[in-house]
């Protein structure tokens, strides 16, 4: 074996939490070097000092009253979009004049930046928490909608036609078929929904909130505290990060047959 494809195979087996870990202290150092330049420095705290504004959050119970918001608009924005979007994308994908009529205004009204429709929502339903709700509920629910119409649609026709000829009814085919075969996107359709319900949190809560991530980082912004600016930040991020990886392992039990099936 070359001394290259040794190195090679000592990298390989390093354990993922070695990357991981080291990873994490490239980052810290190339975010303490950038705090520490004279442009960077007014826009970059360093780590220490966000640090340290996480702790002082967190003793005043500030990070916990604004993170527990946030969190409680994003779930209940993405399941009511969730429960929404799977009726609507089976009609899409399964009826063809439905599809006709109604697809051309989902994917117009998907190429609108959810920001857009605040002015809207906010007469509609005021500026108490309805509001921040809805907006979330515009972005998940077309972004899912697409996508699970998009599984429905590429659903083997082989095995639609398999179960015509034995005799199954188009309930049985939907449940048997058309279900189990959309599963994959669902799934992904839940990912890209928390992601685009995340990206939209800042913008609900610009629909006059008392209290959330979005508006203590603008708080924070107009006082130029720039440490409590990127500690809402990375908050946010570490928020995406658990949900996402709550579907990993949702997807690993709801998909788990395809590993026998492939096995």
């Amino acid at each position: 074996m070359s001394k290259k494809g040794k190195t090679l195979d000592i990298l390989n087996k390093v354990p993922g939490f070695v990357w991981t870990i080291l990873s994490l202290v490239l980052a810290l150092l190339l975010w303490q070097f950038i705090s520490m330049t004279k442009s960077g420095g007014k826009v970059f705290a360093s780590p220490i000092e966000v640090f340290g504004s996480l702790i002082a959050s967190v003793k005043t119970g500030a990070l916990t009253r604004h993170f527990f918001s946030s969190l409680q608009r994003i779930i209940i924005g993405f399941a009511l979009a969730f429960v929404c979007s799977l009726p609507v994308a089976f009609l899409l994908g399964w009826y063809r004049v439905i599809c006709r009529l109604v697809e051309p205004w989902i994917q117009f009204l998907k190429n609108i930046p959810p920001i857009a429709y605040i002015p809207l929502v906010v007469v509609a339903a005021g500026v108490g928490e309805e509001s921040k709700v809805v907006v979330i509920f515009i972005a998940c629910f077309l972004t899912m909608t697409i996508t699970i119409f998009q599984g429905v649609r590429n659903v083997d026709t082989t095995l639609i036609k398999a179960a015509r000829v034995l005799g199954a009814n188009d309930f049985i085919i939907f449940k048997n078929v058309v279900v189990p075969a959309s599963t994959p996107f669902i799934i992904t359709a839940m990912r890209l929904g928390l992601s685009s319900a995340l990206t939209t949190l800042i913008a609900a809560e610009m629909t006059g909130a008392a209290k959330g991530m979005g508006v203590m980082i603008q708080t924070a912004s107009q006082y130029f505290r720039m440490d409590t600016v990127l500690m809402g930040i990375f908050v946010i991020g570490v928020l995406g990060l658990g949900l996402q990886k709550l579907l990993r392992i949702m997807e690993k039990y709801v998909t788990s047959w395809q590993d026998v099936i492939e096995g």
